[in-house]
């Protein structure tokens, strides 16, 4: 199967089941729109930011469609403004190239450094599609397995309101 390795093994460590889907490299929604069209799930876009220091990162998740407010987070956070996190720090905290970016990536944060935060609308769909750290697969699990998955990564999450 393509992806992380470490994906895969801490699925099988906690016993998700998993839909698994491959399909050609998709760095943009767009381009991965052809390729969802028969996978039943919510698709998620994955955003990574940093604060204006650079010492707090973010992982933002919500539905494709959706647009976020980075205005509504910023003014959650206190942490000034937010700006998207360079491919460096992509690879420092998840260890993921851009265009894969997922909550699977986690498992690679050992410091608990990154702070995830998914859009509270996706708490309505019962399954949700992410990459397996590689954009050229797509997996399918749970909302409930999910949640199971954050749990066992130790990093702090939440389902905030990311729009107006």
């Amino acid at each position: 199967m393509r992806g992380d390795p470490r994906v895969y093994e801490t699925l099988e460590k906690l016993n998700i089941p998993f839909g698994y889907y491959e399909h050609p490299p998709v760095p943009t929604i767009d381009e991965a729109l052809k390729y969802w069209k028969d996978i039943e799930a919510a698709h998620c876009k994955n955003l990574f930011f940093r604060n204006h220091k650079g010492d707090r990162h973010y992982l933002v998740v919500f539905h494709y469609l959706h647009q976020m407010n980075v205005k509504v987070l910023e003014t959650m956070l206190k942490q000034g403004k937010l700006s998207f996190a360079s491919d460096w720090r992509l690879k420092k905290y998840l260890n993921i190239e851009p265009g894969s970016i997922s909550p699977f990536g986690l498992i690679h944060d050992t410091e608990k450094h990154v702070k995830l935060f998914l859009d509270e609308n996706l708490q309505h769909y019962d399954r949700l599609s992410f990459h397996p750290n590689l954009n050229t697969a797509s997996l399918v699990v749970s909302k409930s397995d999910l949640i199971r998955y954050l749990e066992a990564t130790g990093n702090e999450w939440e389902f905030v309101k990311l729009y107006d």
